[in-house]
C-alpha cells in the first residue's frame, strides 16, 4: 500500500503522516529523512525530531540523494519525509542526479514500494502562489510537479492536509 500525502507548510501533514503510519499496525516502522542539517540550528532540528520520532518507535534512515540504490533492514512500514527536500537534493547536491532527478526519485520510490508493507510519503503543495521565479527555481518546481503526479498515479491513496484537516483525493481510506 503507498498513501502520497501532500499540504502546504504548516498544514499538518506531517502530523497526520506519522498517524497513519502508527494506525498501520505493529511492525517496524522506518522513517527515511531527506532534509541535510545544515548549521547548527539545522542539527538541532534533527536531533529533536529523531527524539520525537523515537518515541514513536521509528528508526530513522538519513538520505538526501540515491534513494534508489537504498536497501531497507526489513519488510516495514516506511515514511519518507519529504519529498521536496529529496527532488532539491538531487538537482542540486553533487552526487545528485542533476537533470536525471525526476527519473532518480521514481525509480526510488518505486524500490521502496516493493521492499515496504506500507509507504507513506509527504510532499509540499507549492504550486499555488501564482508568483513567477528565477529559472532555476522554475526547473525545480517543474520537476517536483512532475514527481508529485506521477506519486499521485502510482499512489493507492492521496490526502491532501488543509489546516490540519484530512481531505482524501484518492482511494478509499481502506489502507
Amino acid at each position: 500500500m503507498m498513501h502520497l500525502i501532500t499540504g502546504g507548510s504548516g498544514s499538518g501533514k506531517s502530523a497526520y503522516a506519522e498517524t497513519q503510519v502508527l494506525a498501520a499496525g505493529e511492525g517496524r516502522r522506518i522513517y527515511i529523512a531527506t532534509m541535510i542539517p545544515r548549521g547548527e540550528e539545522g542539527r538541532q532540528r534533527v536531533s529533536r525530531h529523531r527524539l520525537l520520532r523515537a518515541e514513536k518507535q521509528f528508526e530513522t534512515i538519513e538520505c538526501y540523494t540515491g534513494l534508489q540504490a537504498l536497501t531497507l533492514p526489513e519488510c516495514g512500514t516506511v515514511l519518507l519525509e519529504c519529498m521536496s527536500n529529496l527532488v532539491a537534493n538531487e538537482m542540486f547536491e553533487p552526487e545528485g542526479a542533476g537533470a536525471h532527478t525526476v527519473e532518480a526519485v521514481l525509480e526510488g520510490v518505486r524500490m521502496l514500494k516493493r521492499q515496504a508493507r506500507h509507504l507513506f510519503l509527504v510532499t509540499n503543495e507549492v504550486f499555488s502562489d501564482g508568483i513567477a521565479y528565477d529559472e532555476e527555481t522554475m526547473r525545480y518546481l517543474a520537476y517536483l510537479g512532475e514527481v508529485n503526479c506521477a506519486l499521485a498515479e502510482m499512489a493507492d491513496t492521496v490526502t491532501e492536509v488543509v489546516y490540519g484537516l484530512p481531505q482524501r483525493i484518492k482511494g478509499d481510506g481502506s489502507e
